[in-house]
């Protein structure tokens, strides 16, 4: 299939995609509904035959049988020998999920409810901090551990009544201190995420939080929460197991918000609009289990992902948010795609005979506009661009700001498509008084090749419950594409290298000199650091 979609893509190679609209239906028809969220893919140069082939390279997949395989519990994490079970985690109704014969769900839902008793008893001040109410709740953790409940609690601003949520994942001495730098240790709770509470990093934010909380704090570990499930570190930290909030192993570290990972989250918001953000991703779970695939968003969503990277050859992808307050989905996002689906082998162990995941990056609307569209726009290289775009802003009263950002972002989308041909920049040019020589000159400086593809995902309100619906649709995308890699979406073999590394390098930073078996470059720069 891969080779008749390539077959496909030289003939139309060059098509201009505004063509496609010679169908006056092609709008409805290249775009679906799931809920209240639209997915517009019209702007592609995907047309119905290519469409038709990519449903065939999915139904050539195994997709069907591991989408079933994923949701009932069997280990399609085959490299750790793991279940993958993060829709467990949002699933609300309790529906029967046996891991190894033993139903998960009763162990699900009572951490769900020991979660929303702690968080409570924070929002209320029934749980105090040696100063009183806490005033600010500070999670530390890294990955997905950061990324997720960082990106979700900003995203979600509107609906915060509870105490402030501040997120520290670098081991940059810099990120922890001017992070706790403003708050009154007495009131303030720490969140330690680290599921073997070993993770270098948070560790040792958290160990440096402890000591500035022990300066004024008589007993800091009271104040300390753990999402972990190692039991023996968590209480030698000093952590009581009240405040202690474990998750199994077959939920992944970028699939872990719908969990304890979200306890910051649950907190800032409170437990009911976190079940909404649940109910959220559960209808889009629904709606991935059910929809015939032409009409199933995450299917059809990462089929738009394999024509542009693996057929196309556009190995970057841009998500362009035209929303401040998801700000951080960028990178979350690139987290699931690059961590899931950058892999070099394929299910079997052999080398990949194609490019894996894409490079994926991105930046809120409009200040991308004045940073890298320059590039997208005119630019050499063709970046296939992702839009969401909330149809109401949570500010009334600045409607019309609304109104401009809704504005540029579906410029945006239309300039890609339609660019800017000569004759027009040479009248724009002209009209400047310029002619001659310099006019052709000058008039390319303004020419858009234009038939540049994007997909634009637009939905009335960021709700609770419409950020669980995007973010568990980007997370089946992940998955339909990795499916049709053959690859296996769900280690991440590819960070333990440097960390290895990295540990037997740091006793040589601290006191000695490299040795011989370091390579001469490194050698270079520890002796420069040391000489410091």
């Amino acid at each position: 299939m891969f080779e008749a979609l390539k077959s496909q893509f030289k003939k139309i190679d060059g098509r201009k995609i505004t063509s496609l609209f010679a169908d006056e239906n092609r709008a409805t028809e290249f775009s679906l509904r799931s809920g209240d969220i639209l997915f517009d893919y019209s702007k592609t140069n995907i047309d119905a035959k290519t469409r038709s082939t990519l449903l065939d390279l999915l139904e050539a997949s195994s997709f069907y049988q591991k989408r079933t395989d994923m949701f009932s519990g069997a280990k399609i994490n085959q490299t750790e020998n793991r279940a993958v079970l993060h829709t467990a985690l949002r699933n609300l109704d309790g529906h029967l999920i046996h891991v190894d014969g033993h139903d998960i769900m009763p162990e699900i839902l009572a951490t769900l409810g020991a979660m929303q008793t702690f968080s409570e008893a924070v929002r209320t001040g029934a749980y105090t901090g040696q100063g009183g109410a806490i005033t600010d709740v500070v999670n530390i953790g890294i990955g997905g551990s950061d990324l997720g409940p960082a990106m979700a609690a900003l995203a979600l601003s509107p609906y915060h009544d509870g105490p402030a949520c501040h997120f520290v994942s670098n081991i940059d001495g810099a990120h922890i201190a001017d992070t706790l730098r403003a708050f009154n240790p007495e009131k303030t709770l720490v969140i330690v995420a680290s599921k073997t509470f070993t993770t270098i990093e948070t560790m040792t934010n958290a160990k440096t939080a402890f000591d500035w909380m022990a300066k004024t704090v008589q007993d800091p570990a009271s104040q300390f929460v753990a999402l972990s499930t190692a039991a023996d570190k968590t209480a030698a930290f000093g952590i009581s197991a009240e405040r202690i909030f474990g998750f199994a192993d077959w939920v992944g570290g970028r699939y872990s918000l719908w969990g304890p990972i979200g306890l910051s989250l649950m907190i800032a918001i409170g437990p009911n609009n976190f079940k909404a953000f649940l109910r959220g991703a559960q209808s889009m779970d629904q709606h991935f289990l059910t929809a015939n695939p032409q009409d199933n968003m995450p299917v059809m969503l990462a089929l738009v992902g394999v024509w542009h990277n693996q057929i196309c050859g556009y190995h970057t992808r841009a998500v362009l948010p035209y929303d401040q307050r998801l700000a951080h989905l960028p990178a979350y996002l690139q987290q699931l795609e690059m961590e899931s689906n950058g892999k070099r082998v394929n299910m079997e162990g052999e080398d990949v005979s194609y490019g894996s995941g894409p490079v994926v990056w991105g930046e809120p609307g409009t200040n991308g506009q004045h940073a890298f569209y320059q590039l997208i726009h005119q630019g050499t290289q063709i970046v296939p661009c992702e839009f969401l775009v909330a149809a109401k802003g949570h500010e009334p009263n600045l409607g019309h700001h609304h109104t401009l950002l809704l504005a540029n972002c579906l410029a945006q989308s239309q300039a890609l498509m339609l660019g800017r041909s000569l004759s027009v920049a040479r009248a724009i040019v002209a009209a400047k008084g310029i002619s001659g020589p310099k006019l052709d000159q000058q008039a390319n400086h303004h020419v858009f090749e234009g038939n540049r593809p994007s997909t634009t995902l637009i939905y009335p309100k960021l709700t609770p419950g419409m950020l669980g619906n995007i973010i568990a649709l980007y997370e089946h995308r992940v998955f339909v594409e990795g499916i049709v890699l053959n690859i296996n979406s769900f280690d991440q073999w590819g960070v333990e290298l440097g960390k290895e590394l990295a540990s037997a390098l740091e006793p040589v930073l601290k006191s000695g000199e490299a040795s011989q078996d370091q390579d001469p470059s490194t050698r270079n720069l520890v002796k420069f650091i040391r000489a410091q």
